[in-house]
């Protein structure tokens, strides 16, 4: 789908939507649940929180979406050997740990650039833990087939902490104890993400220090009723959005949340907007931008909205830890570069940096790449270029904000 994004003043309050890393991962714990029943509330339904769903319920679950409420009745009994999950990173390593619980073997496979992405690391792991595991030259479909049954192995988490995560949540389940140790763990807010969430399902996990953990096996995770909260990563555009172009209230947000993407109020104050920090939210209004830098090794995120707010921002920003953003959907360093390069401005992707020279942004015609936060962003840019730009694929964001567009239409005060 082509879509034509003008310059335009920003002028409006939005709700975000619910965040979708939080609901795959309840989603596995309340699988994992035994025979409990698990009432979720403000449930993500973009692509990838459905794409978890169904294979949840290809892993035994019943699943229940009604009245804006999903009910989950936990069960790990496969009924089907094959498990699809979308174009959802996250989904497949982490189900790939879950379904290794289960004592026949199980194909985990996807669509579209998921079939790109590597699942390097995971074999070694779970070899070590009690199962066997074959990958397609370190890319899906993956078979496993186990029971886990504990014990202690390494986890490099250098290119994801998804696959850390879902060890994180299957371990608990096996039959004895576990301890791991992790080399080079980048996304260290969406490990403690997890751990906050099973905490509240009642399993204990004891953390050593940063990259190590002690997991008593024989657990089940229990929790009757959960309301996922607002996702910082997709209301990080709508934020920029307001920065960029005049004022945005994105109301739906824990301020509390330990959700890595959080962080971008504080390099929107940096830059120079005006941010006010509220009780279930944030405001964002437009003032003179300056350039920032950013580490972004936790939050990768951020780097597209964070390159569209560059776009505005007079002088150079830098952007460091993005050589993790090739396995992505896209190649989203090189790409994001790439596509705003066709704007007009000037920017440059090195192997773990990305500088933006803010300037004027002239119209025309970018791709997204089949990428939901290079569209989100681009879009952001957008609405401070000089002329109407043109953004092919802005279907994708269906991926993880699948009324991205009109929201951004609500906001467009002109």
């Amino acid at each position: 789908m082509r879509q034509a994004v003008s310059p335009s003043r920003i002028d409006g309050t939005l709700v975000a939507p619910p965040s979708k890393s939080v609901m795959i991962r309840v989603t596995a714990a309340a699988l994992l649940a035994g025979g409990a029943r698990t009432r979720i509330s403000n449930p993500s339904l973009c692509d990838d929180a459905l794409s978890g769903l169904r294979v949840a319920e290809g892993l035994g679950a019943a699943v229940e979406v009604a009245d804006g409420e999903v009910t989950i009745e936990g069960g790990l009994r496969p009924a089907r050997r094959l498990l699809d999950c979308g174009e959802s990173g996250l989904c497949l390593r982490m189900f790939l740990a879950v379904g290794a619980l289960w004592c026949e073997e199980l194909t985990l496979t996807g669509r579209g650039p998921l079939l790109r992405r590597p699942t390097t690391a995971v074999e070694h792991p779970l070899r070590a833990l009690g199962a066997t595991c074959r990958t397609q030259n370190d890319r899906p479909p993956v078979t496993v087939c186990g029971p886990l049954h504990g014990g202690e192995a390494s986890v490099d988490g250098a290119l994801s902490s998804q696959f850390l995560t879902g060890l994180l949540l299957a371990l608990p389940c096996a039959e004895k104890d576990s301890r791991l140790h992790v080399e080079n763990l980048a996304s260290r807010p969406y490990v403690e993400l997890t751990l906050t969430l099973l905490r509240r399902f009642g399993v204990r996990i004891e953390r050593l220090d940063e990259d190590r953990f002690v997991i008593p096996g024989g657990q089940r995770p229990t929790i009757g009723e959960w309301h996922v909260e607002g996702d910082w990563s997709a209301a990080a555009s709508l934020l920029v959005l307001g920065a960029v172009g005049g004022r945005i209230r994105v109301n739906g947000l824990n301020p509390d949340s330990v959700q890595a993407d959080r962080r971008i109020l504080d390099v929107l104050a940096e830059a120079g907007a005006r941010v006010m920090r509220l009780a279930g939210g944030a405001e964002v209004e437009h003032d003179r931008l300056r350039a920032f830098r950013f580490d972004a090794t936790d939050a990768p995120d951020l780097v597209p909205p964070l390159a569209a707010l560059a776009c505005h921002c007079e002088g150079t920003s830098v952007l460091t830890g993005v050589g993790r953003l090739k396995y992505k959907e896209t190649s989203r360093a090189e790409i994001i570069a790439r596509e705003l390069s066709a704007l007009g401005v000037r920017i440059d992707a090195g192997d773990d940096t990305l500088v933006v020279s803010g300037g004027p942004i002239k119209g025309g015609s970018v791709r997204s790449h089949g990428d939901h936060r290079i569209a989100m962003a681009l879009a952001a840019a957008a609405v401070g270029a000089r002329g109407p730009v043109a953004i092919e694929g802005m279907e994708h964001v269906a991926k993880s904000y699948p009324r991205f567009l009109d929201d951004l239409a609500a906001v467009r005060a002109g």
